[in-house]
């Protein structure tokens, strides 16, 4: 009895404050702000403030983010703060970094920051520092990555391992992949990284067409190893493995594991030696720092990796310690805030001036709306007011080639993330500036648009009946994030900026931003529908679409 009443008490002291945002004085005066501002053009307050671009910028280390091309003003500002104040967010920062168990649905402590903390650091989970286990792991990754790189560990017939192929899903794919891209100038030499997520076996497939039995290290990437998607790959890699070979004499030479299910692991053949570790407290689409990041170590070497989770450092005391605005985590909250729920914006597009940021929207997609996509707060009560916002995008210039036309002239207003790099990762000349200068042009029009006074004075020759084709309206919001070069460490650093905002932003809008139950319910239904794919026959039990649906796959087989 004793026991239960200090677990409750320790659960209660745990909780982050639950404040419904629509009850605050400062949500009522930005509403009113809203509509004081109305449709004041970003070219008026950039004419009345003429120093807006010098002022309204903030940068750390190795980023600098300009956020002048967004609907606001100091004022508008204020009130955000005062807002992100009332909700709480400076306690429930403190709470986070305290390890408190801030993920209360699942009663867990978050605390990915750990990760990539100094060895000399400590950060308590439930008051224990778990800082010596996250090296004790971190020390057990360098130790593997050289022995691999130095060719001291071999396949099970003596050649050196030349491919990696990382089987995983979701958080245990998605980072890994995006920084594996953008850090291709790090890969260590004769390293070929490959990932394996979907469980469409083309997925498996195609990448098992490219590689040899014999020099592939396959990562099997499931905290729980039991992951639908994973296993169902893994076992069928495994079997691809053993055929190849002829044996399975050589699966514990070619198969390691990120998890923490040492009973699983062993029984699929896996050296539990080479087994990777990580923690509860380390939800999955924020494991890229954690063994998770096995993969990317591999690739690029573990200085490199290193260097990534020192920026990811970087970032995450500057988030904890700076000003509200004077910190850039917050600061991109708080315009997030200010653009989907005073400005009635439900989207955000992310674009990433550099082609080895390729899958960078894709990674951002599943860390916000994975997180805040949300419709239930804090206290079990519908919200009703807007959570997440639909993330997506492209790498420049190719985006500008396909859905520009909708931000620029478009019904629906798109605020924008702009993200470029001031130094190349490449040696071609004739480039970089061109890059970088539609980067910069872009987000100018953006705000500009362009006027029907000015489509005539153009010199143009155009016909009075296109001209109001030729008019952009402007005054569409934009970020825009200066990276000196794409290394590891300011990568790090931008991950760590984005994770922040995200949280900013599930503190105001009063939700968790760190369960996932929303991806539960459509596997379980999978479970239910399998059988009858298997058996090639339904018993009319479920609803007529999805029997339809089944009785066309059966004939179609």
């Amino acid at each position: 009895m004793k026991i239960t009443f200090i677990f409750a008490l320790e659960f209660i002291l745990n909780m982050l404050p639950k404040v419904n945002p629509l009850a605050t004085k400062a949500w009522q005066a930005l509403e009113l702000r809203a509509d004081a501002i109305g449709d004041k053009q970003l070219r008026t307050w950039f004419a009345e403030e003429p120093l807006r671009g010098e002022s309204m910028v903030v940068s750390h280390e190795e980023i600098r983010l300009d956020y002048s091309k967004n609907r606001l003003d100091e004022e508008t500002l204020l009130l955000l703060a005062e807002l992100a104040s009332a909700c709480g967010l400076e306690e429930a920062r403190d709470a986070f970094f305290g390890g408190e168990l801030i993920n209360e649905t699942e009663h867990r402590a978050v605390m990915h920051p750990a990760l990539r903390a100094p060895r000399d650091a400590h950060y308590l989970v439930e008051g224990v520092d778990v800082i010596p286990e996250v090296y004790r792991v971190l020390d057990q990754m360098e130790s593997f990555c050289s022995t691999i790189h130095q060719g001291v560990k071999k396949g099970c017939t003596g050649k050196i391992f030349t491919d990696i192929v990382n089987i995983g899903i979701g958080g245990s794919d998605l980072g890994a992949v995006m920084v594996t891209e953008a850090l291709r100038p790090y890969w260590v030499d004769g390293i070929q990284p490959h990932f394996v997520s979907n469980i469409d076996g083309n997925h498996l497939y195609q990448v098992l067409q490219k590689v040899n039995a014999e020099t592939t290290l396959f990562i099997v990437s499931s905290k729980t190893f039991t992951t639908l998607e994973t296993m169902t790959n893994a076992k069928s890699a495994r079997a691809w493995f053993v055929q190849q070979m002829g044996s399975e004499a050589g699966v514990k030479d070619h198969f390691v594991a990120v998890s923490t299910n040492t009973e699983a692991v062993s029984a699929f053949g896996i050296d539990t030696r080479n087994m990777f570790e990580f923690w509860d407290w380390v939800g999955g689409r924020y494991s890229l720092s954690s063994a998770i990041g096995l993969s990317i170590a591999l690739t690029v070497g573990f200085k490199n990796f290193r260097s990534l989770l020192d920026g990811m450092h970087a970032m995450d005391e500057h988030f904890r310690y700076a000003p509200l605005l004077g910190n850039m985590s917050v600061l991109m909250g708080l315009i997030g805030i200010w653009n989907i729920n005073f400005l009635k914006m439900s989207t955000l597009a992310v674009l990433p001036y550099d082609q080895y940021l390729h899958r960078l929207p894709a990674y951002l997609q599943q860390l916000d709306m994975e997180s805040n996509g949300k419709s239930v707060d804090r206290n079990g009560a519908p919200v009703h007011y807007a959570t997440g916002p639909i993330v997506w995008g492209e790498a420049g210039t190719n985006g500008q080639h396909a859905f520009y036309q909708l931000i620029h002239q478009g019904t629906i207003e798109i605020p924008s993330d702009f993200i470029g790099v001031v130094k190349p990762s490449h040696p071609l000349p004739g480039h970089h500036n061109w890059l970088l200068a539609n980067l910069i042009a872009q987000s100018r029009a953006l705000m500009l648009g362009r006027t029907r006074e000015e489509v005539l004075e153009s010199g143009e020759k155009v016909s009075e009946n296109v001209v109001p084709h030729k008019v952009f309206p402007g005054n569409r919001p934009s970020n825009t994030l200066l990276m000196k070069s794409l290394s590891p460490f300011a990568l790090g650093q931008l991950i760590a900026l984005y994770e922040h905002k995200v949280f900013v932003q599930g503190i105001i809008w009063n939700i968790y931003s760190f369960d996932q139950f929303g991806v539960e319910l459509g596997k379980k239904l999978a479970v239910q529908i399998h059988p009858f794919l298997e058996d090639g026959r339904t018993d009319g039990s479920l609803d007529s679409s999805t029997n339809g649906l089944l009785a066309a796959i059966y004939d179609w087989k």
